[in-house]
């Protein structure tokens, strides 16, 4: 056989294996799509949670993780620190090597359950690429945050595998009277028990479209919009279909939230979503000129007319940020005075 005929076989073949590849992905991808997501085990006393930094700097805070050590003690945990927590490397707490090893260290180790972020900032997005989960996968464990913690939450969705948007270490720097439901939720998730939640209907809820019935269902996911926004076009992005989306800023401008929403409807996520809940929009800053409408007007008129939007659910970054299973799927009621929220056992 010639040498033309030889590279042309092999370059055959090599089309040939790289189908059967991308058509696995995209079964296995979608075997997640229609099914529940493997759920990490639930705490129990003498359990060990790893206090982790995989994103900024933890300056001077030393007796902030030191509080959140003695809260988890408190329920009977074990705590332990990454290596790196309170390395410094300009924005980050320690190199992206540093943090990855951190994470990679937790995710591996048997004996911890859980993985907590002292805080969220900027620098997830850098690391998660340098991450192998396929001792995760096999051993899920529960990873726990929010703000630049969307990106782990997201990613992992895609896993498989669900997780826990809730308070960091560095919530418990609110004033405690204001963080009584954080803690509460908080400890309830971690330790397997149903969450549910009533709140008051916004003026602003769009809900005529639905039923008289008024109840959906659906896997919840989301996070914060600017990281969910940063996910777009990579293996870590949401798919929504037939799922209810959480979304939740801070510190932006109202024509930045309005192209980040427009940049989610240009990829899909609205097309299939079958509700939307809007958490906290924290400190919208202010433009020189203004904008002309309300943040709920904004997001009611670029999300489509036909999906439900259900407005201040106390989770994000507020004092009060309940914690929310980002995976399971949930029971979603509509009633003319509030919207109740169930996840399944």
């Amino acid at each position: 056989m010639s040498k033309k005929a030889i590279f042309k076989l092999l370059f055959i073949l090599l089309l040939l294996i790289n189908y059967k590849t991308i058509g696995q992905v995209k079964v296995e991808n979608d075997s997640i799509k229609k099914k529940e997501l493997r759920r990490p085990a639930y705490l129990k006393a003498g359990d060990t949670i790893a206090i982790l930094a995989p994103a900024g700097i933890l300056k001077n805070r030393k007796s902030t993780i030191k509080k959140a050590s003695k809260l988890a003690q408190s329920w009977g945990l074990k705590v332990v620190l990454g290596s790196h927590t309170f390395h410094q490397n300009n924005h980050f707490s320690g190199t992206d090597e540093q943090r990855a090893s951190d994470f990679q260290n937790a995710l591996d180790n048997p004996n911890i359950k859980a993985i907590w972020s002292a805080r969220g900032g900027y620098g997830s997005v850098r690391i998660i690429d340098r991450l192998a989960y396929a001792n995760f996968i096999k051993h899920p464990k529960w990873i726990i945050g929010y703000s630049d913690i969307t990106a782990f939450h997201s990613h992992i969705h895609t896993l498989g595998v669900e997780t826990i948007h809730g308070m960091m270490a560095t919530s418990l720097e609110e004033n405690p009277a204001s963080i009584n439901e954080t803690i509460s939720s908080f400890k309830k998730v971690l330790f397997g028990e149903q969450l549910s939640y009533s709140i008051p209907s916004s003026p602003y809820n769009r809900t005529t479209i639905l039923t008289t019935e008024k109840v959906l269902e659906g896997q919840l996911v989301g996070g914060n919009l600017s990281i969910l926004m940063s996910m777009l076009g990579s293996v870590s992005q949401l798919n929504t279909d037939h799922k209810i989306l959480f979304i939740e800023e801070i510190g932006e401008y109202k024509y930045y939230i309005d192209r980040m929403l427009q940049s989610l409807k240009r990829a899909g996520y609205f097309k299939n979503v079958k509700a939307i809940l809007v958490g906290n929009m924290s400190n919208i800053k202010k433009n020189t000129t203004s904008w002309g409408s309300s943040i709920e007007e904004l997001i009611l008129n670029v999300v489509p007319e036909e999906v439900p939007v259900l407005f201040d659910f106390p989770a994000g970054h507020e004092a009060d940020n309940r914690a929310l299973i980002f995976g399971r799927a949930l029971e979603l009621t509509i009633t003319n005075t509030n919207y109740s929220i169930l996840f399944k056992k």
